[in-house]
């Protein structure tokens, strides 16, 4: 769904090499033209399902015919060492045909319980050796990295007794987004905005993944895995540790990990009373009526797995120390938005007394991830007129208003990072681990306890108890979910 039309992409680009080969194992029957055949028909249903990213119509048909040139296929169980030495002959022939140096990318787009088993049959294959800087072997693996703190520390301690950690590339595709990408650009490149970046100016950050689509087909994966660990650990601590990492010495992958690392060990274990969990009910999203989780298909009648999380998080450190984070995240809700909010403290209103002003509204900076890409500052200005009254206005910077229209699903940057070996936007095991700790008693409460689901109905902003946590420290407020959409100059709080 993602990586084949990431790598199509890569070649209208120019950045797939050109000596390249594609390789699909499965244990399903089949041939190189069944599965090419099969990746086309799903890339121009990506396509019409993408919003017009990738137009059916306007398929390159150059660039998909050099990119199916490249296919071939191995059929065999994930679990039999057979597999690994057609693996290794298939690897033999395109290194012989294409001209690639030796030089392999495994990527695992398996269920998570294949990830120990094939890194240890690539190993007892050979498959994972390099040959120093001439050859190199790396292996991408795909969220969930572990299901919990235990799990994540055993499929590390199995996968590095094979692998060494530059060889291993954990992807999340929150962090291929250009936005994302932007956010250590913005914050360290200008030189108004770091003064400002810290726990004397700014009052709380919120940080937002909001979805309209429900659980899909997705049922088998989601009732073992609920809202907080399909998001939580990974695409909302991606976008956590980005702005809030301390600035590192250089750009280099191992120092902005290291920042990253340094952030997450300064987050203190969650309290399970500073987190909410919620499940979708019956209502209406994008003008549809959309069923409760509970009648989804392959769910559970009783299910306990949430749809919806939202969460108070401190950073014990000296930049961010008393300022709260919070995060949400959920399906069904009333838009699709993703966006940081990073809500500056309010100047001092003694030279406003006696004047018409009651409230100053709150100064913004937002920072667009999805559907929109861009940055958003709302600043107070007076309204024309004789009195002193302030409104809100917003001065907006859109990513499409300045460069080129791109139709990247989000892998292209971080497939190419792979290929150059540069880890920057992958996760180090200690990262993983770290992130697992912060929310593990969080996951043993919820364990033992039975929530009393549904709790928000669909096409809504989440459950109430939601805007209890968040106004229970000073009275503050959740952005509203339809904040994209307002009008220029209209006063948010």
């Amino acid at each position: 769904r993602l990586v084949v039309p990431a790598l199509y992409n890569m070649v209208r680009l120019g950045t797939l090499p050109e000596h390249f080969a594609l390789i699909g194992v499965d244990h399903a029957e089949g041939t190189e033209e069944s599965w090419a055949k099969g990746l086309r028909t799903a890339l121009e249903s990506f396509a019409r399902d993408r919003s017009g990213e990738l137009d059916p119509a306007k398929i390159d048909e150059s660039g998909w015919n050099r990119l199916a040139a490249s296919m071939s296929y191995v059929q065999g169980d994930f679990t039999t060492p057979a597999l690994y030495q057609n693996i290794a002959q298939a690897l033999q022939g395109t290194e012989a045909k294409v001209g690639t140096a030796g030089n392999v990318i495994f990527y695992l787009a398996v269920a998570d319980r294949f990830f120990g088993t094939i890194v240890d049959q690539l190993g007892a294959a050979k498959l994972t050796e390099c040959g120093g800087k001439a050859r190199w072997r790396r292996v991408v693996i795909e969220k969930p990295f572990g299901h919990d703190l235990k799990s994540a520390q055993a499929l590390d301690a199995q996968v590095l007794k094979v692998l060494a950690e530059d060889q291993i590339f954990r992807i999340d595709h929150f962090l291929g987004k250009e936005t994302v990408q932007n956010i250590l650009t913005f914050r360290f490149a200008n030189g108004f905005f770091e003064p400002l970046w810290n726990r004397d100016r700014i009052d709380h950050v919120q940080i937002t993944a909001a979805e309209t689509v429900g659980v899909e087909d997705r049922a088998g994966f989601y009732e073992a895995t609920g809202a907080l660990r399909d998001m939580v650990p990974n695409h909302l601590f991606s976008l956590l540790a980005m702005v809030a990492m301390e600035p590192p010495v250089g750009f280099d992958p191992e120092s902005v990990r290291d920042r990253k690392a340094d952030l997450f060990t300064a987050i203190p274990a969650l309290d399970p009373k500073d987190l909410v969990r919620g499940q979708y009910d019956a209502g209406k999203t994008a003008g549809q009526a959309a069923r409760a989780y509970r009648d989804e298909p392959g769910v559970a009648k009783g299910s306990r797995a949430e749809t919806y999380v939202a969460m108070r998080i401190e950073i014990d450190n000296w930049r961010w120390s008393g300022v709260p984070f919070y995060l949400r995240t959920g399906k069904h809700l009333k838009t699709r938005q993703t966006e940081i909010a990073i809500r500056f403290r309010d100047a001092p209103y003694t030279a406003f007394q006696g004047t018409q002003v009651n409230a100053m509204p709150a100064n913004w900076l937002v920072l667009r991830i999805a559907p929109v890409e861009g940055i958003k500052l709302e600043f107070d200005v007076k309204r024309p007129g004789p009195e002193v009254d302030m409104a809100a206005v917003a001065m907006e910077f859109g990513y499409d208003d300045w460069f080129a229209a791109s139709t990247a699903v989000g892998y292209e940057t971080l497939l190419y990072d792979v290929m150059t070996g540069d880890q920057s936007l992958f996760m180090r095991a200690d990262m993983v681990d770290q992130a697992w700790r912060v929310v593990q008693p969080v996951l043993d409460a919820w364990a033992a306890a039975t929530p009393e689901f549904p709790n928000y109905a669909s096409g809504s902003a989440g459950p109430k108890s939601a805007d209890r946590l968040i106004a229970r420290q000073g009275g503050r407020h959740w952005r509203p979910l339809d904040s994209l959409n307002r009008h220029k100059g209209s006063k948010h709080g």
